[in-house]
Order: C-alpha cells, then sequence, then structure tokens
C-alpha cells in the first residue's frame, strides 16, 4: 500500500510538472537551456579562476576577469528589465568584483533570469520593446541576451587559457 501511495505521488507530480511545462512556448523551453548551458560554463569558469586573478586585465582600459563576471550579472539585470518594460537602474556605483561578490551576483541574476523567462507567455514573446534605439520583439531581444551571454562566455574562456586555465569542460575531454 505504501509503495503504491510512493508511485501515484511520484506520477501527480510528473503529470503536473509535464502540464506545467508543456503550457510554456517552445522558444521559452529552449532559452532555458541556453540559459542553463551559458550559466554552467559561466559559473564553471568563475569557479575554476584564482581569486588573484580575478583584478587581471588583458590591457589598459579593458574589463578585469572580476568586472566581465560583475557585468553578466548586471546585464542580465538591465536586459530583463527592458523585456519586463521596466526603467533599470542606470546608476553605476562602485561594485566590487572579487570573486565571492562576482559569483554571487552571477548566481542571483541568473535565478532572476530563470524565474521571470518561465512566465512569458507566446503572446508576451510578440510584444514589441524598444531598447538601445531599436525595436524588437520579446523574442528578438531574448535571442540577443543569449548572444550577449555567448559573447562574455568567450571571452571568459579567452582570459582563463591567458591565466593557464583550461576550462573545466575541456579539461575532462
Amino acid at each position: 500500500m505504501l509503495r503504491l501511495k510512493k508511485v501515484l505521488s511520484a506520477g501527480a507530480v510528473l503529470l503536473f510538472t509535464t502540464i506545467s511545462f508543456a503550457e510554456q512556448p517552445i522558444f521559452v523551453q529552449e532559452f532555458m537551456g541556453q540559459i542553463d548551458f551559458v550559466k554552467g560554463r559561466l559559473m564553471q569558469l568563475a569557479e575554476a579562476m584564482p581569486e588573484e586573478s580575478y583584478s587581471w586585465t588583458p590591457g589598459e582600459g579593458v574589463r578585469s576577469v572580476g568586472e566581465v563576471y560583475v557585468h553578466v550579472a548586471q546585464s542580465n539585470c538591465y536586459m530583463l528589465s527592458l523585456v519586463k518594460g521596466e526603467k533599470p537602474d542606470m546608476s553605476e556605483g562602485s561594485i566590487e568584483s572579487d570573486k565571492k561578490t562576482a559569483i554571487a551576483m552571477m548566481e542571483k541574476a541568473f535565478s532572476v533570469i530563470k524565474e521571470e523567462a518561465t512566465k512569458f507567455s507566446e503572446e508576451d514573446l510578440n510584444k514589441e520593446i524598444e531598447a538601445f534605439g531599436m525595436k524588437f520583439s520579446v523574442r528578438n531581444f531574448m535571442v540577443t541576451m543569449i548572444a550577449h551571454l555567448h559573447e562574455h562566455l568567450g571571452q571568459s574562456i579567452a582570459y582563463a587559457r591567458m591565466n593557464g586555465i583550461t576550462p573545466p569542460w575541456s579539461a575532462q575531454e
């Protein structure tokens, strides 16, 4: 009897999860997959980089390792606010870019994006927004968000390699 209850409970959870997931537009599901992928890679690199490398920069006037990770976090929140039609806070205060702060900021920003994006309906994705002096559908702007994240993933891979760090997923192959 106990085993039957467990099977029924697990089945109910699976059914409701599947129904909820099925109601999400396919694009949102694909976006979430990309967010999970790029987040995983960025977080692995951020963890692999030693604390002392967070202030390293390839040249004057170029973001440091830590500043790239902070930028990723801030831009995720900024771009999401544009999608939601909010007026983003553009005040640039002094933000620490040490390892602990940068990782915590990225973790929080990716969580917010995932939480908000799962709420988007097909109608939301088709809405038009204005950003950077251009008009986008929300769907198209979300593609821009993913492209931006992949750009900084590539930058972070180059920074890691210049600091003698092999990306963790490459070391496993």
